[in-house]
């Protein structure tokens, strides 16, 4: 029988984690947020207790499984791969390796006393598992040539781009994260939704450099319209954090944004635009198909211990409706000053 033996990668080990990353690069399960760079992020922004699982065979890394414990008296306790992050999970070369992973996370969850284990999986490995069937995602090859691109947009979407072309848009990628801080905090404070803290995207600015990247849209007197915090993964494009001022529909700056991202991914050979997670029946799960994009599911398998269905911590929940209206009507300083709070714990 083959020795599987587990370690645990420690978030100051630079030599550890860079052994880490190089099995990430080359596992065909693995995604950008199986890098090990989330640790440090997770443990000094959020100050969650992190467990990074890494499993060798003859020395060989051969899988890994990213986990944070998350407790919350608001959003319960758990044991998530990955708090932050739409793909998480087990990544493995072997079905052994994969198995005895998850064995041992089930261990830690069970000492943690959690209410709870959550692996974020893209394809499906335990049917038989509770799951959360609310999120699918969007992934679609981009061609090599731009105007083929362009032409592959569904027509209606298409004349909105070059709406915004016409609008004399332009799109710059920004060396920091101000412009956008202020467009996503004003976006979701007017959703009813918490904004993570500034320092989450300079901390993922200074983390994975080039690899995240911030893309602003303006309209021709400079005026800031529309912006995107992107990560690239090997040959793809990963969109991940956006936000809108209120002008920026009339003037098709979002979508116009979208195509810079994409004709800029193109330019730089990228193969893969991936357009993220999204709830079944919400506004951003029709403006991806409008683009053209058909949704696969998400597969976040659960073990329950000590609940007896799968969490909703999500604004689709009824009994989160209050909750949202009240923070809607906050002073935007003070729905940003008491977020950060909030947030952490929902991941």
């Amino acid at each position: 029988m083959t020795r599987i033996d587990i370690q645990r990668l420690e978030p100051n080990d630079a030599s550890g984690a860079a052994r880490w990353d190089a099995f990430v690069q080359s596992c065909p399960q693995a995604s950008f947020f199986h890098r090990a760079g989330w640790q440090r992020i997770i443990k000094q922004v959020f100050r969650h207790d992190t467990y990074y699982f890494q499993a060798q065979v003859d020395g060989r890394i051969e899988g890994v499984l990213p986990l944070a414990h998350v407790s919350s008296l608001l959003f319960g306790n758990a044991l998530v791969s990955l708090p932050f992050a739409v793909y998480g999970g087990v990544a493995a070369m072997r079905d052994d390796v994969a198995e005895a992973l998850e064995r041992h996370a089930a261990q830690l969850a069970q000492r943690l006393g959690v209410a709870h284990l959550e692996l974020r999986h893209v394809q499906a490995r335990h049917p038989d598992w509770p799951r959360q069937d609310l999120y699918v995602t969007f992934r679609k090859s981009i061609l090599a040539d731009e105007e083929a691109n362009m032409l592959a947009i569904p027509r209606k979407q298409r004349a909105m781009v070059r709406k915004g072309i016409k609008n004399e848009l332009r799109s710059d990628l920004d060396p920091d994260v101000d412009r956008f801080f202020a467009l996503y905090a004003d976006n979701v404070h007017r959703h009813g939704t918490p904004a993570l803290p500034k320092r989450y995207f300079q901390a993922l600015r200074k983390e994975f450099g080039d690899d995240c990247e911030v893309l602003t849209v303006s309209a021709p007197d400079g005026r800031a319209l529309s912006s995107v915090l992107s990560f690239y993964f090997r040959d793809e494009v990963l969109p991940y954090y956006a936000g809108d001022d209120v002008a920026a529909r009339d003037l098709a700056a979002n979508d116009f944004k979208y195509w810079e991202l994409m004709r800029r991914a193109c330019a730089r050979g990228i193969k893969v635009f991936d357009y993220g997670r999204s709830k079944q029946g919400t506004g951003p799960y029709a403006f991806k198909k409008n683009w053209g994009f058909e949704p696969t599911p998400l597969h976040y398998e659960y073990q329950l211990y000590k609940r007896d269905a799968v969490p909703q911590n999500n604004p689709a929940n009824a009994k989160y409706k209050l909750m949202i209206e009240t923070w809607r009507r906050l002073p935007l300083g003070v729905a940003n000053w008491l977020g950060p709070f909030v947030v952490r714990s929902l991941g």
